[in-house]
């Protein structure tokens, strides 16, 4: 008991060390796992149609691509997917009135699929072009409207934004 009287210091020291290797060593550790797939959201569960390009850049890409092809002689699309499609009743969106649907039937949008496909970065660019109806994209969540209209989810839209 002498030594431990005199050496208390020491002995304290290392009770204190043992306990943080041992803590160290024995913590439960947080287990993390990477894959590649995506979580769908319940939104996500319809497969969307295959059609070349998705929203104003996948056009601009295609058309590009087109361009390019003619020039170089490779083979190209000479019709791009979703023309064929008739084109939605873009009035039942709320916040849309005739001239808005007017003009964006003249800037290519002509079904809500379109719509609803376009991200922050497209409705930026797209809200420049609208002149007169700036802002009215996202004030008015068009792009969800939309979204809720594509999937032919009629109950969910009007739960959220009223009847048709």
């Amino acid at each position: 008991m002498d030594i431990l009287a005199q050496h208390w210091l020491i002995v304290a020291i290392a009770v204190v060390a043992v306990a943080a290797l041992a803590f160290l060593l024995l913590r439960p550790r947080q287990q993390v796992r990477l894959t590649d797939s995506t979580p769908l959201r319940p939104h996500m569960t319809v497969a969307p149609k295959e059609r070349e390009g998705r929203g104003i850049a996948g056009e601009a890409a295609a058309a590009a691509s087109d361009v390019a092809g003619e020039i170089v002689g490779a083979p190209i699309h000479r019709k791009l997917g979703g023309h064929d499609d008739p084109a939605d009743d873009l009035l039942l969106l709320k916040g849309i009135g005739p001239k808005l649907a007017e003009t964006l039937q003249g800037l290519g949008f002509n079904r809500f699929d379109q719509i609803a496909s376009l991200n922050p970065n497209e409705v930026e660019r797209l809200d420049d072009q609208l002149g007169a109806f700036r802002g009215r994209l996202t004030r008015d969540r068009i792009v969800e409207q939309a979204d809720y209209l594509a999937r032919n989810d009629i109950d969910g839209f009007e739960q959220k934004f009223g009847k048709l």
